[in-house]
């Protein structure tokens, strides 16, 4: 079964209301799909989310849906990363419109994505439990059993898991998550301080202690942290006094930690799905890969998924795929999800190294990095996401699978240009072959005397390119990845 069949429903049915289906569902929406987002919680954006910083290719990505500048306006940005105490990142060197880290909530980026969704006419289904599923050539049955404890059989044509690592989804279509705890005892707070830390983000670590202070910019502190000698399982008792004694070893104060509105303890583990694709059902986000705190990259990585996945299944539901995009969903996320577990989670094990020898890794480590410009790249690549690009077919141009930054065009900037989920043709003179493309394509001009011819994707990586103007080139492409 492959899942690529012609099937008279066009409906999607995206699993999970986190940030990866919120995106998913919207992009879906906006570009006419019926969509219907299945919850199993309530109706109800926690303020007790565990991620809260968003990096640059996620801004971009929400630039590209018209969202960046109001998620700006809730947290404070931050242009420098320090690890291990030495080992300095800066972040203002990244190529991108965003050159920082921006520290706020996960539930803000939720309201704005659940906003975003409801506008375009998602349906959700909150108190919704996936108990069953099944699929043939035309489409999927999935199960959904209710608040009133009834089962109703919904059909779609596509069903995407992003309900996180205990997916329902996963499970029903039969997809291992191997892996291994990382981190088995951590910590997370929620609380307010008396004499606040000097910068946004304040990280340490001393002995056998680690903790971490991010403010989120109204007067609440996120604290994360664990006690290498106090490993107990996420039900254990927990309470303040013992997030201020670990946060005391590590960052010297614990800046007087009162009123915690929240206090959890959980485990990290490091797993990733083999398979995120199935026949007609997606794994996406936490459903698909999980990984340490480290770099805080988890929920960044979904909403990269999510904007990968949905234009592909636009083109896959309007009948205009062509052969082996959904395929290349797997072939493009699948090893940046492996990239994230290997680098967050060697950042893990090199912050609680205790022998000599790990310990001298990890000095020749930070001192390679700051000092040699390229590695220096490449790790401020990873942790954003900017420096990720996709498998290109060979003989392709050089910038083919490559991330677009945001272009100066005639019209203004690329990222505004992608808003509305279309491919952008960018050339250095006049195209006049949209016809009846115009509700997907968009074509522009450089506004530089650049003489590139570039078609960007919805996802804002590129497609094709040639050196100069190709005009069959073009209209090969065009019919090709735009149908």
């Amino acid at each position: 079964m492959n899942g690529t069949g012609t099937t008279t429903n066009r409906t999607v049915i995206v699993v999970g209301s986190g940030p990866t289906g919120l995106l998913l569902a919207g992009d879906l929406a906006i570009a006419g799909i019926p969509v219907t987002l299945v919850e199993k919680r309530p109706h109800e954006i926690s303020n007790l989310s565990r991620a809260f910083g968003v990096h640059a290719r996620t801004l971009e990505q929400l630039d590209a849906r018209g969202l960046a500048d109001e998620l700006l306006a809730t947290g404070d940005t931050i242009t420098g990363l320090r690890l291990f105490r030495r080992l300095s990142l800066d972040l203002g060197t990244l190529q991108s419109r965003f050159p920082f880290l921006l520290i706020t909530p996960q539930y803000e980026v939720e309201r704005l994505l659940e906003r975003r969704a409801r506008e375009a006419g998602v349906e959700f289904a909150h108190e919704s439990e996936v108990v069953g599923l099944r699929q043939d050539e035309d489409g999927v049955d999935l199960d959904v059993r209710g608040a009133d404890g009834v089962v109703v059989t919904r059909r779609a044509a596509y069903v995407v898991g992003a309900d996180g690592h205990r997916s329902a989804v996963r499970r029903a279509i039969g997809v291992d998550f191997p892996g291994v705890a990382v981190i088995k005892s951590l910590f997370l707070a929620d609380v307010r301080l008396a004499e606040p830390p000097e910068g946004v983000l304040t990280v340490d670590g001393s002995g056998d202690s680690f903790a971490m202070i991010a403010s989120f910019g109204d007067g609440w502190y996120r604290v994360m942290g664990w006690n290498r000698r106090h490993e107990v399982p996420d039900s254990a008792p927990i309470d303040l006094d013992e997030i201020k004694e670990v946060t005391r070893r590590a960052l010297g104060t614990d800046y007087g930690m009162h009123d915690a509105r929240w206090l959890s303890r959980f485990h990290s583990d490091e797993r990733q799905a083999p398979r995120y694709r199935v026949g007609r059902v997606f794994l996406a986000g936490d459903a698909a890969h999980v990984h340490s705190p480290a770099g805080g990259q988890g929920m960044n990585t979904g909403l990269q998924d999510a904007a990968n996945l949905s234009w592909k299944l636009v083109a896959a539901v309007e009948g205009r795929a062509a052969e082996g995009l959904l395929d290349s969903y797997q072939a493009e996320r699948h090893p940046v999800g492996k990239a994230v577990l290997r680098s967050s989670g060697g950042l893990v094990r090199l912050a609680r190294a205790q022998s000599p020898a790990l310990r001298a890794v990890r000095g020749l480590l930070t001192a390679f990095v700051n000092l040699a410009r390229p590695a220096q790249r490449k790790a401020l690549g990873q942790i954003s996401g900017i420096g990720y690009r996709y498998p290109a077919p060979r003989g392709t141009h050089r910038l083919t699978g490559t991330r677009v930054p945001d272009a100066a065009l005639e019209s203004g900037r690329l990222y505004e240009a992608l808003r509305g989920g279309r491919f952008v043709l960018i050339t250095p003179e006049a195209y006049e072959g949209q016809g009846a493309r115009k509700d997907r394509l968009t074509v522009e001009r450089w506004a530089s005397d650049r003489r590139t011819t570039v078609l960007v994707r919805p996802d804002g990586y590129v497609a094709w390119a040639a050196d100069g103007t190709d005009t069959k080139g073009i209209e090969e492409a065009v019919a090709r990845y735009v149908g």
